[in-house]
């Protein structure tokens, strides 16, 4: 039986070329970056191109370009890097209920602290208003973190316009884009973003590393104490190896963006193709026209999350849901129950499929011609 892996917003697989340049790099550079001899200098070579070609990436200088060990450190380190540094200009941070736990847990820490937390609601697509937003933007606000597109959903927020709202407004704006980076032309400047968060495992690059955008002249207050890495931003020797498969998945992501796009937007209209097709009973959660292009969150009405899960993992297919399944309990989505409500239906029934390196048309033709069957065997009276 083929295995089909349609679950890359999770996690996905290295590339061969990333792989390839991993073990060379572990092979042959061993040397400390902050050594002055030849091999600690061969390191250093390697993490200052990773540096300078994933700046490029999203138009920003190589300066501003902090290496971390994932999304969630970029994450913290931009929520709570901002927040402590500018306390003094006061204690109000905004965000959105759809968050990743990475910045959703940051800020109830926060609140613990003594800082006021705004939680934007979303509507039924997962977007937020820009009414919303300015309504709920103060004098004293010194933070605003919103995600490029949700990681369940695929909503893409209107970023570039929250950073036109905040033209001239004292507080930093921070975009969680581990989903989009890879997937979405990002430009740090155009999207008047003063933070950037991305993670290499999304885009077929090693687990463990990420990077955070930093603008030129922002000080953030740092969660690790040391040596003086990273520019005395993020101390602890870097991860020469991962930096460099990390570059090198960015680089194959960049050529290949366009063509990447577009294939995988075809994805979503065949896996819909087909469920059409079959006469299953189902609906889009979230919108086609701004999503992500590689994930789709549909909901099966009269099913349950945790049957359709079993019985695709039992026909080879390695899909998710958002909610966080244990022994006998399901924990509903925080994006569905924000999307919808808690007593929604969607919460128990509903599919997250993600695409990316290595599918096919075929392939998800056949994740659609399964799931037919599964719903079909669920719904039967």
């Amino acid at each position: 039986m083929e295995r089909i892996y349609v679950d890359h917003a999770a996690t996905t697989p290295m590339h061969p070329a990333v792989i390839e340049k991993i073990t060379q790099t572990m092979k042959d550079i061993f040397g400390n970056p902050s050594s002055i001899h030849s091999f600690g200098r061969e390191a250093r070579k390697i993490v200052d191109e990773a540096r300078f070609g994933i700046a490029k990436s999203i138009g920003a200088d190589e300066a501003e370009i902090v290496f971390t060990s994932g999304g969630t450190e970029a994450d913290n380190f931009a929520i709570f890097g901002a927040a402590e540094v500018n306390i003094h200009k006061g204690n109000h941070i905004i965000t959105t209920q759809v968050e990743h736990h990475a910045v959703l847990h940051a800020c109830h820490e926060l609140e613990k602290r003594g800082y006021e937390v705004t939680y934007l609601p979303v509507d039924e697509t997962g977007a937020i208003s820009l009414a919303d937003f300015s309504q709920a933007l103060r004098d004293e606000t010194i933070l605003v973190t919103i995600m490029y597109g949700n990681n369940e959903v695929g909503t893409i927020q209107p970023i570039a316009e929250i950073g036109e709202l905040l033209a001239g407004h004292q507080a930093l704006f921070h975009t969680d884009a581990v989903q989009a980076y890879g997937v979405e032309k990002l430009d740090v400047h155009e999207l008047k973003v003063d933070l950037l968060s991305a993670s290499a495992h999304k885009i077929n690059g090693p687990k463990g590393i990420g990077f955070l955008y930093v603008k030129s002249g922002l000080k953030l207050s740092p969660r690790l104490y040391g040596g003086e890495q990273e520019r005395k931003r993020r101390a602890g020797t870097e991860n020469v190896p991962a930096i460099a498969g990390f570059f090198t998945a960015a680089q194959i992501a960049g050529e290949q963006l366009h063509a990447k796009k577009q294939q995988l937007s075809q994805f979503k209209q065949i896996l819909l193709g087909e469920l059409e097709a079959g006469n299953a009973a189902f609906h889009l959660n979230g919108t086609l026209e701004k999503s992500l292009p590689h994930v789709i969150n549909i909901s099966f009405p009269g099913t349950n999350v945790e049957a359709l899960l079993v019985n695709l993992d039992l026909a080879g297919i390695a899909a998710s849901s958002g909610s966080a399944c244990t022994a006998g309990s399901v924990e509903p989505s925080h994006v569905l129950v924000a999307m919808f409500g808690e007593d929604r239906e969607e919460l128990t029934n509903s599919i997250r499929f993600s695409f990316g390196m290595d599918n096919t048309e075929e392939q998800i033709k056949q994740v659609g011609e399964e799931m037919v069957k599964i719903v079909r065997r669920l719904t039967k009276k």
